[in-house]
């Protein structure tokens, strides 16, 4: 585990237990089974830490179910509860017989046989369960995130060692762009917020600005792979910790004159859901922002080259990008995207004097596939150090930390 990792919230900070295997017939085809019940929790170690009363009692747990996958509709997600049960209670004679079970809904009709499913017990009490087609991109993350690559698994539950050195920010930002919130909120500072901005949204830089006072002190010129995550992570918390407080306050308030508009409550949440998935690459920037500048490195963020393409940052500026005279291998670009998907290839068509491009991410365990093709295209990927872990070997090699780009560019323009 290295030094990176050890300064942030870990899997085992937010999960006690996972698990993951295979659906069979019995756990996913409708025509032959109805059953709608997860066994061999109790093998795999969730068990223990939901409980097994011995007096009948039914366990319910809040739920989240997910389906990944890169069809139109996806991802489905479900809210629901689950009931955790000695099905054998009160039948002499025979041991216990754990199982979990949860109602029909999109999630449990999507998914198929072979399906990959991971599910995790976090220290709320609450259960994450994943579903994503076999051998799919969706699982490679999944695995990787939880530390699983390499381990083999069938129709049985196997068990997911939940321990320090897997830093669990990429696996909230993977779900926070569906609306979807991982463990608890970290540092409560709710109170500090709304002394600051009051029970408002207040614009992304300005939070950024702010939420940078409440992480730990990292130093951006020496650390800079650190900085980004720690602050990244703290802007996150804080983020969901006003979200939820401002939602709340509204869904008290009622929606139009009577409270009951459907128009506007729909506004609202239409207005809520694309905050979230705006405001984290902004912030993202920002961040970025402020570690370049401390570092004294010359650069333009959003600047205007040909076709009215602006790449997120572009070194050493505008001005010399324009000029004829200034060599090309002395200029750089730098796209930022928390997650990649395949919107990689946007910064392809950007800054088309520099050959080689450069796309920071946040995203953990992209496919070697992904990879190999952005490196055939002249696309160089920059990952902070603590996340190099979820990748391959060979891949890991490949890549740049934040460091490693900044002393490059530093070299090229400084």
């Amino acid at each position: 585990m290295t030094k990176e990792q050890t300064m942030f919230e870990q899997l085992s900070d937010v999960f006690t237990s996972a698990a993951f295997k295979y659906l069979t017939a019995v756990d996913a085809n409708r025509q032959t089974s109805n059953q709608h019940e997860i066994g061999g929790l109790k093998q795999a170690g969730i068990g223990e830490h939901i409980g097994m009363p011995d007096n009948g009692i039914k366990v319910k747990l809040p739920a989240t179910l997910v389906y990944l996958s890169d069809d139109p509709e996806s991802p489905l997600v479900v809210e629901d509860h689950v009931t955790w049960y000695d099905t054998r209670y009160n039948q002499s004679g025979r041991s216990a017989e754990w199982r979990m079970y949860y109602a029909s809904n999109d999630v449990s009709e999507r998914f198929s046989p072979e399906d990959f499913f991971l599910i995790a017990l976090t220290k709320d009490r609450e259960v994450l369960m994943i579903f994503c087609p076999p051998d799919s991109e969706y699982e490679a993350q999944i695995r990787a995130l939880f530390g699983v690559q390499n381990m083999v698994s069938k129709e049985k539950l196997s068990k997911v060692e939940v321990k320090e050195g897997k830093v669990v920010l990429p696996i909230r930002l993977m779900f926070a762009r569906y609306g979807i919130e991982i463990g608890q909120d970290g540092t409560d500072v709710l109170e500090q917020i709304l002394d600051k901005f009051g029970p408002h949204f207040p614009k992304t830089k300005h939070f950024s600005d702010f939420t940078r006072t409440l992480a730990r002190e990292i130093c951006p010129v020496t650390d800079p792979d650190s900085a980004i995550i720690e602050w990244m992570e703290t802007e996150e918390s804080a983020f969901r910790q006003l979200e939820k407080h401002i939602v709340k306050e509204k869904l008290r308030e009622g929606f139009g004159e009577d409270g009951d508009d459907l128009d506007e409550f729909l506004r609202f949440s239409l207005s809520v859901q694309n905050r979230r998935k705006s405001r984290s690459g902004h912030a993202f920037e920002n961040h970025i922002e402020t570690i370049l500048s401390a570092n004294g490195l010359p650069f333009e963020r959003g600047a205007n080259t040909e076709g009215r393409q602006k790449p997120d940052f572009l070194f050493p500026s505008d001005q010399a990008y324009k000029s004829s005279d200034y060599p090309c291998d002395k200029l750089r670009m730098l796209g930022a995207k928390t997650t990649c998907k395949d919107r990689w290839r946007q910064v392809l068509v950007e800054a088309s004097r520099i050959k080689r491009k450069h796309l920071i991410t946040m995203e953990p365990a992209i496919s070697e596939a992904q990879t190999t093709q952005m490196d055939s295209m002249n696309l160089q990927l920059v990952v902070p150090d603590a996340l190099h872990s979820t990748y391959q070997p060979t891949q890991a090699n490949w890549l740049l930390s934040f460091h490693d780009f900044i002393s490059d560019v530093k070299l090229a323009t400084v």
